[in-house]
C-alpha cells in the first residue's frame, strides 16, 4: 500500500474536509479531525496538522494540497540483532518488550503489539516512539486510545510467583521468554489468520538462548520472528508494546503500594532499602515477598535497616 503525508494548516484542513466531505467515513480515534474513503484512496486527518493518504491514489491525491513529508530514517545504526530490510519501519509488525526487571518492588510485566502496516502514522498520531522518550503520566494518557486502536496482549508475572520460580534456579532471562513467547501467540491468535511480516523482539537474550529457555514449551513462535536491541526505534509496535507493558507495571505499583500503605519507590536505590525497611517494620517478611523481588540485594540491606531501627 502507497503511503503520503502533507502538513496542513487549519484553513487548508477545513478546505480539505469540504472537498472530500461527501466520502467522510467515521473517525476511528481521537486524535483524528477527519476521515475520507474514496475508491482507491483512504484520508485520515489527524489533529496536528498532518494528513495521511494511503492506497493507489495517495501520491495522486497528496499532490492536490501540498509538498509530501519525507519520513526521517530510523537512526538504528547501533542497534544489534538481526538485520532488518530497509523498510521494516513500514511493515505490518508484531513487537513485543518488558520492563520491572531491574525493579525490587512490582513484577516483571512483558507485551506484545501488532501494528499493521497501514496504521504505522496511526500510531505515531497518537503519540508513539521510544518509551524512553516518555514520561510514565504521559504513557497513561495515550495508552487507552493505542488499546482501543492495537492487537497487544499485556502478561504480568505477580511477585509470589517470580519468587517461587526463581527460588527454583529460573533466570529472568527464562521467564521473560516464555512471557514474551506467550504474549506473542496471544497476539496471533487475535489475528485470527491474518499474518504479520514479521515479529519483532527487543532483545535480551541471543537467538539461541532465548529458545533454549522455551525447549519444554508445547507452543513456541519461530516464524518470522527478529531479535534487536533498541527495537522501539526499529518499529513503532516495539514502541506501543513498551508502553502497554511499562503502563501495567505502574498500574500493578500502585496497587502494591496500596496494599503496603507506603508509596514503593521505583528501581533498586537506597530509597528502595528505606521502604522495604519500613514494611519489615510494619508488615513483616512474609508480606515483603508478595510486593518484591526477594533474591535481590536491597532484602539483605532492608534487614539491617529495620534493626538498626529496632535497636535505635
Amino acid at each position: 500500500m502507497s503511503n503520503a503525508v502533507v502538513k496542513l494548516s487549519g484553513s487548508k484542513l477545513a478546505e480539505l474536509r469540504k472537498f472530500y466531505g461527501t466520502n467522510e467515513v467515521p473517525a476511528k480515534a481521537a486524535s483524528v479531525q477527519f476521515s475520507a474513503k474514496l475508491a482507491d484512496t483512504t484520508i485520515t486527518a489527524y489533529t496536528s496538522g498532518k494528513v495521511l493518504f494511503q492506497g493507489a491514489g495517495a501520491g495522486r491525491e497528496a499532490a492536490k494540497w501540498g509538498t509530501v513529508e519525507e519520513k526521517a530514517k530510523t537512526a538504528s545504526s547501533s542497534a544489534k540483532g538481526d538485520t532488518l530490510p530497509a523498510d521494516f519501519a513500514k511493515k505490518s509488525v508484531i513487537g513485543s518488550d518488558e520492563t520491572g526487571t531491574g525493579d525490587f518492588f512490582g513484577p516483571i510485566t512483558v507485551a506484545a503489539c501488532y501494528v499493521p502496516a497501514d496504521k504505522v502514522e496511526l500510531a505515531m498520531e497518537l503519540g508513539v516512539k521510544d518509551s524512553k522518550q516518555l514520561t510514565d503520566d504521559y504513557m497513561r494518557k495515550i495508552a487507552p486510545d493505542l488499546k482501543a486502536s492495537f492487537i497487544h496482549s499485556t502478561l504480568t508475572l505477580p511477585n509470589d510467583k517470580y519468587n517461587d520460580v526463581q527460588a527454583k534456579g529460573w533466570s529472568q532471562g527464562k521467564m521473560k521468554a516464555l512471557m514474551h513467547n506467550k504474549a506473542i501467540r496471544h497476539v496471533l491468535r487475535k489475528l485470527d489468520g491474518e499474518k504479520p511480516d514479521a515479529i519483532l523482539i527487543d532483545q535480551f537474550a541471543e537467538r539461541g538462548v532465548y529458545y533454549r529457555h522455551l525447549k519444554d514449551q508445547a507452543e513456541i513462535v519461530r516464524d518470522g520472528v527478529l531479535f534487536s536491541t533498541k527495537a522501539e526505534g526499529l518499529h513503532v509496535s516495539v514502541a506501543c508494546a513498551s508502553i502497554f507493558a511499562r503502563v501495567a507495571f505502574l498500574d500493578a505499583m500502585d496497587e502494591l503500594s496500596r496494599k503496603a500503605g507506603v508509596l514503593l519507590p521505583k528501581g533498586a536505590g537506597q530509597g528502595v532499602d528505606e521502604a522495604a525497611a519500613r514494611i519489615l517494620l510494619k508488615k513483616g517478611p512474609e508480606f515483603l515477598q508478595t510486593i518484591s523481588k526477594v533474591h535481590f540485594a536491597n532484602t539483605k540491606k532492608a534487614e539491617v535497616l529495620a534493626k538498626k531501627k529496632i535497636k535505635g
